[in-house]
């Protein structure tokens, strides 16, 4: 199916993609900025501070997980309805920059699992919006490039979230194995400020495809029909959904670090190193999609899934943990965005909105399973057989993605 015949004027691009890829890309680095300093630690926050279980701490990352799938279902369709992109993704950045302040107050895991939860609802609003955006905005031979470099950013903020994580814990005096309160709280302050400025780039520098409300109201020329999703995108959404159940949260990377009695700062510093990975491979991976096709490219990064998390399963030493968090990175940037790409290529565009939606509500419900089991298996047998698990799964979904998906264009 072609692309629609383009009824507004272009702007001028910024390293050669359309405007609004590289100021959702800017969007993305504020928040996460915010994101990585306020929630990436939380579960050392839980485990240090508020005594809580490695069971406990798994459920609230599934729950948290599993409800931003749910709001990322409903709001990927409703775009699709209204035509309006940037409504949604604005309301929603706005809302998870609304409840962030509140972790200063939390103070059991109940209080901090409502918070972690309204930021995963905002998540939720904006997530399947903001990706048909990004992909409504530049062509099928831009798509895999557009979304690596949307990662690429999105992970940069992640990186200096992390780096002033690290400077925070450093200044402030305390137990260098654990998390403090204060340092925390700190954390949570200065994070604030980045999510706001978030808010103001969407607003003020992103800006609607005209094309998109003309395709969604209709044509009054011709009937609106509903093109339904072929089998080849249900029978990808059924591997994502297997190869998510071993996806738990990464929270027990987290705590598998500190299991080793890895100092907190290097805990910390491993983070920024995955991070540093990640944003390096994304733009590459999804360059190297666009020429040789998505499924080569998704499958080597489950494998390499597969191995960190028999590596995390085996590892007994801190500098081991240091190169799975490096290798660790490599997988998020060969796949995060290139799957994204991948469903833009699978769906008719003008139900781009509802794809995304049910793409990432089938990861965000595997999430509940997935960190209820693997917070099981830790408590129960041994953190070793919480990774176990997920290599499994990540090598059995591999074979099904090469054996059972087709490349295919719509």
């Amino acid at each position: 199916m072609t692309e629609p015949a383009s009824i507004e004027k272009q702007p001028r691009k910024i390293l050669g993609l359309h405007p609004n890829v590289f100021f959702m890309g800017v969007t993305s680095l504020l928040n996460d900025i915010s994101s990585e300093l306020i929630f990436t630690l939380l579960p050392l926050f839980m485990s240090n501070v508020l005594g809580t279980s490695s069971t406990i701490i798994g459920l609230v990352g599934g729950i948290s997980d599993s409800t931003d799938s749910l709001f990322r279902i409903v709001s990927g369709w409703f775009s699709d309805k209204i035509g309006k992109r940037k409504l949604l993704t604005v309301l929603g950045y706005a809302f998870s920059t609304a409840v962030k302040p509140f972790m200063l107050l939390a103070n059991s895991w109940g209080a901090v699992a409502g918070v972690r939860l309204g930021d995963r609802v905002g998540k939720g609003v904006r997530s399947s919006s903001r990706d048909a955006l990004i992909a409504d905005s530049v062509n099928e031979k831009e798509r895999g490039r557009s979304f690596g470099l949307h990662r690429a950013m999105d992970t940069s903020g992640a990186v200096i979230g992390l780096i002033i994580a690290a400077i925070i814990v450093y200044l402030i005096p305390g137990d260098r194995f654990h998390l403090e309160k204060n340092a925390y709280h700190w954390m949570i302050i200065i994070g604030i400020i980045p999510a706001i400025l978030a808010v103001v780039v969407l607003m003020t520098l992103v800006h609607e495809r005209k094309q998109l409300a003309t395709t969604a109201k209709g044509d009054i020329s011709k009937p609106t029909t509903i093109t339904p999703f072929s089998n080849q995108f249900k029978l990808y959404l059924v591997i994502m959904a297997l190869f998510t159940l071993g996806n738990s949260s990464d929270f027990f990377l987290i705590l598998d670090a500190q299991h080793v009695k890895t100092p907190l700062v290097q805990v910390v510093m491993m983070l920024v190193l995955f991070n540093i990975t990640y944003a390096l491979v994304s733009m590459p991976m999804g360059v190297l999609s666009d020429k040789i096709g998505r499924k080569r490219v998704i499958s080597i990064g489950w494998f390499i899934y597969g191995l960190v998390y028999l590596g995390f399963a085996l590892s007994t030493s801190i500098w081991q943990i240091w190169i799975l968090f490096a290798v660790y990175g490599i997988f998020y940037g060969i796949c995060e965005g290139v799957a994204r790409a991948f469903v833009a290529d699978m769906v008719p565009t003008q139900r781009r909105g509802t794809a995304y939606g049910l793409y990432n509500g089938v990861v965000g419900l595997m999430a509940l399973p997935a960190s209820l089991i693997a917070g099981v298996l830790w408590d129960r047998i041994a953190p070793a057989a919480a990774f176990y698990f997920g290599a499994g799964l990540a090598l059995l979904a591999m074979v099904g993605m090469i054996f059972i998906i087709k490349e295919r264009r719509v």
